[in-house]
């Protein structure tokens, strides 16, 4: 690997007495797509979620970009957020009151695109997931699998360099999963996106180029030795 996109050493984070992170390390280059596993309780999704910025660490390095994310004030981590990361969560979190097309031009509104814009871009990735039938649909009123692939369209329509996804298929039967994780990972290769997965299955993780396992808040990548 070159220089990585992304990359964290050294990281530890408790909650309380309890410690999740034991000095973690990963680096994701351009266009990857890293697997992050792990049994329940190991640290993976607290390190997805300090790699992305949501959480701090209490010790070690994060960098983006050659960027240390550590020393950024709030609201330029929350920028990077709404701009330069996506997300898709183990279930969706759309939001109940919009419609679908509404939920995935929000990312764009919210940066303060104007509606119009932000829809026709939102309509593309509608397309392009092939859930555009649903696009006058609240979230209540579609399907799980349905719903998932708004939100993977919801991550996508900003242009991420890096698209956070915890356990994305968690809440779906193996047939909606294969293909959440399939256009997911395509999508992102077109795109040139890397992407961060968290999950505990094999048939998840056998879509990333490669793997990294968490245990007891550890994790070793080979490739910051490299």
């Amino acid at each position: 690997m070159n220089q990585p996109l992304l990359m964290a050493r050294g990281l530890t984070k408790s909650f309380g007495k309890t410690t999740a992170l034991r000095g973690a390390g990963v680096a994701v280059a351009a266009g990857e797509v890293l697997a992050i596993m792990g049994p329940s309780g190991s640290g993976k999704s607290t390190l997805l979620h300090c790699l992305a910025g949501i959480v701090r660490p209490d010790d070690g390095e994060i960098r983006y970009g050659g960027r240390d994310m550590a020393a950024m004030p709030d609201k330029e981590r929350s920028a990077l957020r709404r701009t330069e990361f996506g997300f898709v969560f183990q279930f969706g979190q759309l939001v109940p009151e919009l419609t679908c097309l509404e939920n995935v031009a929000l990312p764009l509104r919210l940066c303060g695109e104007k509606r119009r814009s932000a829809e026709a871009k939102a309509t593309e990735w509608l397309n392009r997931l092939q859930v555009e039938d649903v696009a006058a649909h609240r979230p209540g009123d579609v399907s799980g699998g349905q719903g998932q692939r708004v939100a993977v369209a919801r991550a996508l329509v900003t242009g991420p360099k890096v698209i956070f996804a915890d356990e994305p298929t968690g809440a779906l039967d193996s047939l909606n999963g294969e293909k959440v994780m399939q256009m997911l990972t395509d999508a992102a290769r077109q795109t040139n996106a890397a992407v961060v997965l968290v999950t505990h299955e094999a048939r998840v993780a056998a879509y990333s180029d490669r793997e990294i396992v968490v245990r007891d808040g550890r994790a070793t990548d080979r490739e910051l030795a490299a």
